[in-house]
Order: structure tokens, then sequence, then C-alpha cells
């Protein structure tokens, strides 16, 4: 039996900051944020880190399953703003939430740590190493940005989501099917260039910002748009699925007019994708769970529909997951 996703739910911090923030001390506008990303505002947290963010959203997670937390046997995170270097986030949560028979470990896939995390948590669950993983992608992004940058203090925001992945009870049902790729050409173009074993952490490198998100905006849209809109395209025709069989496309929420070409390659109309770019930026490895438990609640996904889960991000790193929804709200 595939593996498949039983529960999930999402956090993101009160504190907003919106466009008219910025506008009012970087030279930038609204209309210019709103017209290139498609973003309006994005939720920051002030105060706490990643770990508080993956908490509530694993404990209505866990209360939306109706379970026993004792019998979740994985914690896998996926992030880029981990509490610290080490421990792991996944041993943080762990103590946090109490669970105690329990293992894990975080994974570092950047944007499309989400889909990653997804593919080894299902792979876990269908081995039969473990029966519950308690799967979060979580990034308190506002803790490595530059804020006056604004190339790239725009674009981010705070979130989590988190979802339990078990064994199906149906064959046709689930984690159907993957295409992930990884490319190290691309870390030249998107990183954070210090604080690692390749360049520890002086004096010079705080002050020299690159503690934070750089990018070079251009070449990043140009192998995103071509990695999610091809990949996506690629899953479909490997699983005889047209445009009409599609449910909704689920993309990370990086930018609108990312998220557009890859529906347009898909011959989907964007009626069938999942877009909340405009609330909360680019949360990373929260945005395509925070998709999915939003329209969850909202009654928008039912029990057979085709999801086709796409994401690009820094490495490079890209992807596509076809899940056939085992649940009813």
């Amino acid at each position: 039996m595939p593996a498949t996703i039983t529960a999930i739910a999402h956090y993101y911090p009160e504190d907003k900051l919106t466009n008219k923030h910025f506008e009012s001390y970087l030279d930038t506008s609204d209309e210019w944020i709103k017209t290139r990303t498609g973003i309006n505002e994005r939720r920051i947290m002030k105060n706490g880190a990643t770990s508080d963010m993956i908490v509530p959203a694993a404990l209505k997670c866990i209360e939306n399953a109706g379970i026993d937390k004792q019998e979740i046997d994985c914690i896998i995170v996926a992030t880029v703003t981990p509490d610290h270097m080490y421990p792991s986030t996944a041993a943080v949560v762990q103590h946090k939430l109490g669970i105690k028979n329990v293992w894990g470990f975080d994974i570092s896939a950047a944007c499309s740590g989400f889909l990653f995390a997804l593919k080894t948590a299902a792979s876990l669950v269908e081995s039969g190493a473990a029966k519950k993983v308690l799967l979060c992608g979580a990034d308190k992004m506002s803790s490595i940005l530059n804020m006056n940058d604004r190339n790239t203090a725009i674009l981010f925001g705070d979130a989590a989501g988190v979802c339990l992945i078990e064994k199906s009870n149906d064959d046709n049902y689930g984690i159907l099917d993957s295409i992930l790729h990884i490319d190290g050409i691309g870390g030249q173009y998107l990183n954070q260039k210090a604080g690692g074993s390749a360049h520890p952490a002086t004096k010079e490198t705080v002050e020299n910002m690159e503690h934070t998100v750089y990018q070079d905006g251009k070449t990043v849209f140009k192998y995103a748009v071509k990695g999610m809109a091809d990949v996506s395209k690629e899953i479909m025709d490997k699983n005889n699925l047209t445009s009409e069989d599609i449910s909704f496309l689920v993309p990370h929420q990086a930018n609108l007019r990312i998220i557009s070409a890859t529906a347009e390659r898909m011959g989907v109309g964007m009626d069938k994708v999942m877009v909340n770019i405009e609330k909360y930026g680019n949360t990373t490895a929260a945005t395509i769970p925070l998709c999915i438990s939003e329209w969850l609640e909202a009654g928008k996904i039912k029990k057979g529909d085709n999801l086709i889960l796409s994401s690009f991000g820094a490495g490079f790193t890209w992807g596509s997951i076809y899940v056939k929804w085992n649940m009813n709200k």
C-alpha cells in the first residue's frame, strides 16, 4: 500500500508586514511588489523559533487525526531555519511535544524541503520502518533576512505546516508518484554565504550581512519557471493525467508569475491552482502544506482529488509529487 496524508494543520504568526511597510523605507512600492511577486503581506514571528510555529500546528494535526501523540514513531522537519545547527529541530519538537518512543531528523532542501521530506516519510511508511510520521515543513525566514535588501526582504514570511503520514487503506489512493531533482549549479545564485563550515562566522561575515539570504533573482526566476513547469508536466505525462484529470496544482508560493507559468504548461486554469502568496509570501518549506491545510479547512478538497505538488528552491532543488487525496475533511 502507498503512504498517504491522514491529517494536516498549519500555523502562522499574528504579526503582519504589508507592502506599505517596505514602501516606507525601501526604494520600492506596493504596486511594484504586487506586480512582480503577487505578494500583499506576509506574517512575521517576532519572538520564538521555528519549533515554536511547528508545535501548535503539530498539536492541531494530532487532534485532527484523532490519535494519541505517543503513537507517532518518527518526526521529520523540513527547514532551512533550524532552531540550532544542532540538536536537530526534530529533536526540539519531540521534546516540546513530549513524545517518547520516537526518532527523527531534519531535511534541508530549501523551498523543495516539504516535497523531499514527503517522499522520505512515504518511503519509511511504505517500507514498514515507521507507521506514523509527523512531517513538518516550517521556516522562520525573517530570522535570516536583511531587511534593508529590497530584493529579498519583500519576498519571505514565517509559517509552519504539519501533516501525519501513514499507510493508505487503498492501493489507488495516497502518495502515488514523485520526480525529484538536485543540481548544485544553482548554489551560487541562491544561498546563505556564511555560517557553515566553508565560511564560519566571523566579525567580518556578520558585518557584511553574509548570514542572510542572497539571491540573484533574475537567474533563479529563469531556472524556476522552467524547472517547476517541466517537472509538473512530466509527472502528469508519466501518470497519463490530462489537465481535466487534475483537481489542483499545489505549487510552491515563491512568485505568482512562476505559478502561472507552471499552470499554463500543464494546461490547467488558475481556478485549479492553490494560491495564497498574497497573504503569506514565500514561507519556504511551509508553503505547500499551508495551502493544502487551508483548502481542506475550506472544504475545497475531497476524496479522490488528483493533486500535483510542485516546487523549486535553492540548491537548486526541484520536483513534483502526485497525490490522490485519501481523506475527507
